[in-house]
């Protein structure tokens, strides 16, 4: 069940699951109110008879040092991007829980363990809370058979990061080990990992899907990227 705000981009989704061979329903909701949290799990289970997974893949973007944050832009992003989490995930637990366990899977940045390449500091705190909140939750839930998980996804070039220019979108390869740019695929894959039994003794994991970036630290990559740019 495919929940976004926007119908139109979730029944795209729809579509390309569909035209891959799989099944796939909607529910438009803005996951920012616990009502629609509420709803969104109690509409899973009713459609689908129970709930195994929860991919927790929502997000917008927070710019700014903490001079220029707003509380607008800080409310806004924290709800959207952290509050959402804790609140779908307040009531599919306990759905989890009936039927024996099951796997949560929330997608935070590498903006949430590092300082980003963009000032961001309601989206940096956001992401981190919600590594934060995957570790106590793990925590929590491991005897009920609930492992939550988080991935952290690398410099991917996606719909958030279209402005990006070719220069700009050319040091986001180069500065990691593997220096190549993410796919949103490449994220689906680490979750449907840690989705099935292949990961039943995982819980509590932090996994960057990054082409390496968190590996590694400036110095170690400086010759990469001199190699690739001259200096008058």
């Amino acid at each position: 069940m495919i929940v976004d705000m926007n119908e139109e981009a979730a029944n795209t989704t729809k579509q390309m699951i569909e035209e891959d061979g799989g099944e796939a329903s909607t529910f438009i909701a803005d996951v920012v109110q616990e009502s629609a949290c509420k709803a969104l799990v109690e509409a899973a289970v009713e459609r689908y008879g129970r709930l195994d997974i929860l991919m927790n893949s929502v997000g917008i973007g927070g710019p700014g040092a903490a001079p220029d944050v707003t509380q607008y832009s800080w409310n806004r992003v924290i709800d959207v991007d952290l509050k959402s989490m804790v609140f779908i995930s307040k009531y599919a637990i306990p759905e989890m829980i009936k039927t024996g366990g099951g796997s949560i899977i929330n997608v935070s940045s590498v903006d949430g363990i590092r300082a980003a390449m963009t000032k961001n500091v309601p989206y940096a705190a956001a992401k981190g809370g919600m590594i934060a909140a995957t570790r106590a939750m793990a925590v929590h839930h491991g005897r009920e058979n609930v492992r939550v998980n988080c991935i952290a996804p690398g410099m991917i070039y996606t719909s958030m990061v279209e402005y990006v220019d070719d220069k700009k979108r050319k040091i986001r390869r180069d500065i990691a080990p593997l220096g190549t740019e993410g796919k949103a695929e490449d994220i689906a894959m680490a979750a449907t990992f840690l989705a099935s039994d292949e990961s039943r003794w995982i819980t509590g994991v932090l996994l960057p899907v990054d082409a390496g970036l968190m590996a590694a630290g400036p110095q170690s990559l400086i010759n990469n990227i001199l190699d690739d740019y001259e200096y008058d």
